[in-house]
């Protein structure tokens, strides 16, 4: 089981490194949209260094960031809130705290499915992105990928705090 949890840790940290160059990139995108935009106004459009797909290239970086640093972070980032829970026992909150990540894991597994969902959808019309002409497929691969392993982190953080009453690591 440890060297599952290893496993999954390193895949999810992975992930988590990603998704900070898809933040860095969706906000490269931006700023270089808004100089061009700001450069072709200032010129009256004689100087036009807008590029198409910026809209679609930050709306999938968006996308990715959240998707995959949710994997790592599911566990790490909750707030708690000790007025419902300062009398109980620490056993009793890991045991809550399990219960909402398992919540956490069932909520990947609704995303997988609907991402999944929309994988096919997309194979059988052949469905592209507007401006880039990127088929959706590989977005919504991409995105079933990084909601499984939501639900496959979350699910192994909730075991580890229902079952074995092992901390967060």
């Amino acid at each position: 089981m440890k060297l599952i949890v290893q496993i999954i840790e390193r895949i999810t940290h992975i992930m988590h490194s990603l998704g900070g160059v898809f933040l860095i990139a969706m906000m490269t995108v931006t700023l270089a949209d808004v100089i061009t935009r700001r450069v072709f106004t200032m010129t009256g459009g004689a100087v036009d260094l807008t590029f198409l797909g910026g809209i679609e290239i930050v709306q999938y970086s968006l996308l990715f960031t959240v998707l995959f640093i949710l994997p790592h972070s599911v566990s790490r980032s909750q707030v708690i809130v000790d007025l419902f829970t300062e009398r109980l026992q620490p056993r009793t909150k890991q045991a809550l705290e399990g219960v909402y990540l398992f919540c956490f894991g069932l909520m990947g597994v609704g995303m997988s499915y609907s991402f999944y969902h929309h994988f096919n959808e997309a194979a059988a019309t052949y469905e592209t992105t507007l401006d880039l002409m990127i088929p959706l497929t590989y977005f919504y691969a991409i995105a079933c990928f990084a909601t499984v392993m939501l639900a496959i982190s979350a699910a192994t953080h909730s075991f580890q705090l229902i079952f074995c009453g092992k901390a967060k690591s």
